[in-house]
């Protein structure tokens, strides 16, 4: 019954911790949900709610949805333009993910630093798509890879490395290619058709490019929502390359299609000035002079307005380059310049174009500088396009081969597991036969151990015998000493009253009183022989004399000296013979462990009776050791095994060269 209580107990505070955790996971993702409303606009408002979440979840420790605020704290911090916190908080939670091995979490938060690197460091930006690519590779997350590789094709096409971008894009295009054909699936297929056609345009393989802007269009169209900022760059790519493939009017006409749309120019300016320009600079090529420079003028001026000094750079070498055709050397050089300038600082490539553009526009030694200039900066743009196309070759060589470890692993995990299954089938077969071999063991020792006591017993029972024995011979000598001697006093004494009975004189009332002392002395005789016969000759102490003879024997094998002090107050008649059994065998233990290892030269054995408890006390006067750093030894186990046998309690004091103490405690009945 007390079991089955226990069982319930524990099963009651199972369920209450797990209806506790429950809640507190239930309290914290409904904070997350909260922040996460698009009807909370407040920074603020949203902040307190993911700060309480992660609290929470430390205070629980539940690591999992830790991780998961310091994602959304990061994102959070990031759109406050707050990048100092966006790293500190994925950072973070890339430590505790990697602790925990939360692949999960591992995979989003180095996704999340590879868009964040993106544009500023290309290095960082690479390394963390790897690493999440890897990830995600590993957990079989067909849609996230392809995310990241997406990723992973725009850094490679952004650094001219349009065949490395190519293969990137088909591979995750195969991989989309399986999923079902989600609203979302739709989207990222759209953007890796288009990342293809820029490819093909940079390499002028024009129509492949116009056949995957095709793709990329038609898949715009199909998505749900409002897609028409989508559509319209995806048009306008399509009509770059018809304008670079020489097809001016299919290029115009789609130019013509997106500045239709009369919102545009005050919804999205810089749009409709790259669109403008793009439609400017096709007129241009097809010797359609009539609205220019009008068109470039436009353009270039929403594009100063606005402050977009990239579109601006690409308008003034278009402006240049048509100032250069019809002659107007000094208003080509201004536009030719102005690009130089504005793109020096950040804009590389543009600021390769501008030299030449000048190299061609300039007369004589200034025409050859910037050609030279031009020359020297294409030299080393092409060491650094090799440097990271080799970077981007080697990662793609890694990713490869870890494929081709996966699939080794998969492999070797099948293997593994049989090898464990056998190896633990073993094992178990190994831990039952021993098991089984310590129980026969145990049981040999304990048939030993029932032996020893049965001898124990026997031994006792024969001492019984003997003083039995010897109190019969004592009640017999005691009952002839009363026939033979106080009997016979009290007949003589009552046949002299009986002659004195009627005689008066002063003699015999002498005489008279003499016999009646004697009669007081018999009366004490009697009352002495009573008092033997009522007391136990060997006073309830059998049990201390088979101790006693222990003792002395062994003491006197190990020469020692002994001292043994007992309470007469203990009815060892009472106490059961297994108590007295192992009470003995403990007295013999320790007799055996003091001659062994104490090197003592005198023992004390004592038996009080406090409170219905005996207490045993053995001490000798030996070396002593460290209770605390001893090992316990055979004689040691046997003890405590013993005590615990007849429910006492051991304590164990020593000290060295001073000498060591046992004492024993246990109950008169079990």
């Amino acid at each position: 019954m007390k079991l089955k209580t226990l069982l319930f107990l524990i099963l009651l505070s199972f369920f209450s911790y797990s209806q506790e955790n429950v809640a507190v996971v239930d309290s914290i993702e409904f904070y997350l949900n909260e922040s996460n409303k698009n009807t909370v606009n407040d920074f603020e408002i949203k902040l307190n709610y993911i700060t309480k979440a992660k609290e929470l979840a430390e205070l629980n420790k539940i690591d999992s949805l830790l991780v998961k605020t310091y994602i959304i704290l990061s994102n959070l911090h990031l759109q406050n333009n707050n990048d100092t916190l966006f790293l500190k908080y994925n950072h973070k939670g890339l430590k505790l993910a990697k602790i925990n091995n939360d692949s999960t979490h591992l995979a989003r938060i180095n996704k999340n630093l590879g868009y964040y690197y993106f544009e500023k460091l290309v290095d960082s930006a690479y390394y963390y798509d790897n690493q999440a690519l890897k990830l995600y590779s590993n957990r079989q997350d067909k849609l996230n890879t392809a995310i990241v590789l997406l990723d992973i094709a725009l850094l490679q096409k952004n650094n001219k490395d349009y065949t490395g971008s190519e293969l990137i894009s088909v591979r995750a295009l195969t991989l989309l290619d399986q999923l079902r054909e989600t609203d979302q699936v739709k989207r990222y297929k759209s953007y890796f058709y288009n990342n293809l056609a820029i490819l093909y345009k940079e390499l002028q393989q024009f129509d492949e490019s116009i056949k995957y802007n095709l793709l990329a269009l038609d898949l715009n169209k199909q998505l749900k929502g409002d897609n028409s900022r989508i559509i319209e760059g995806q048009k306008n790519n399509l009509a770059n390359v018809y304008k670079n493939s020489e097809q001016y009017d299919l290029a115009i006409d789609y130019y013509l299609q997106i500045m239709a749309n009369q919102k545009l120019i005050n919804e999205h300016p810089d749009f409709y000035a790259l669109v403008l320009d793009n439609y400017a600079h096709t007129l241009y090529l097809s010797n359609d002079y009539s609205e220019l420079p009008n068109l470039f003028l436009k353009a270039l001026k929403i594009c100063d307005s606005i402050g977009d000094n990239y579109k601006s750079i690409v308008i003034n070498q278009h402006l240049a380059e048509y100032y250069n055709d019809v002659n107007k050397k000094d208003s080509a050089k201004y536009y030719a310049y102005r690009a130089k300038e504005i793109s020096e600082p950040n804009y590389t490539d543009e600021l390769l174009e501008s030299l030449l553009l000048l190299s061609k526009i300039e007369d004589d030694s200034i025409a050859v500088k910037y050609y030279d200039a031009y020359v020297e900066l294409n030299d080393s743009l092409i060491k650094n396009e090799r440097a990271i196309r080799n970077k981007f070759a080697r990662i793609q060589y890694e990713t490869e081969k870890i494929e081709q470890e996966n699939a080794q692993i998969a492999r070797e995990r099948m293997w593994l597991m049989i090898l464990s299954g056998g190896l633990i089938v073993t094992l178990l077969l190994l831990y039952i036969i021993i098991t089984q071999r310590a129980k026969n063991k145990e049981l040999r020792l304990v048939q030993q151990q029932q032996e020893a006591n049965e001898e124990i017993y026997n031994l006792m029972l024969s001492q019984q015998d003997k003083i039995e024995e010897a109190r019969t011979l004592e009640k017999s000598r005691i009952s002839q000493e009363l026939h033979d001697g106080v009997l016979g006093r009290l007949f003589g004494t009552r046949l002299s009253l009986d002659s004195l009975n009627m005689n008066t004189n002063p003699e015999a009332v002498k005489t008279r009183g003499q016999y009646i002392e004697e009669l007081k002395n018999i009366e004490q005789d009697i009352r002495k022989v009573s008092h033997e016969l009522s007391t136990d000759f060997i006073g309830g102490s059998g049990f201390m004399d088979i101790v006693k003879t222990l003792i002395d024997t062994q003491t006197k094998a190990y020469k020692l000296k002994y001292k043994l002090d007992f309470s007469e107050n203990i009815n060892w008649d009472k106490v059961p013979n297994k108590t007295k059994i192992h009470v003995y065998r403990i007295v013999q233990e320790s007799l055996q462990n003091i001659y062994k290892h104490a090197n003592a030269n005198t023992v004390k054995v004592s038996f009080i009776l406090k409170n219905n408890v005996i207490c045993l006390s053995i001490a000798d006067d030996g070396s002593g050791f460290d209770v605390k750093k001893a090992k316990k030894g055979i004689g040691i186990k046997n003890i405590t095994s013993r005590v615990d046998e007849i429910h006492g309690k051991l304590a164990i004091n020593s000290k060295k060269n001073v000498g060591t103490k046992i004492e024993i405690q246990f109950p008169t009945k079990l």
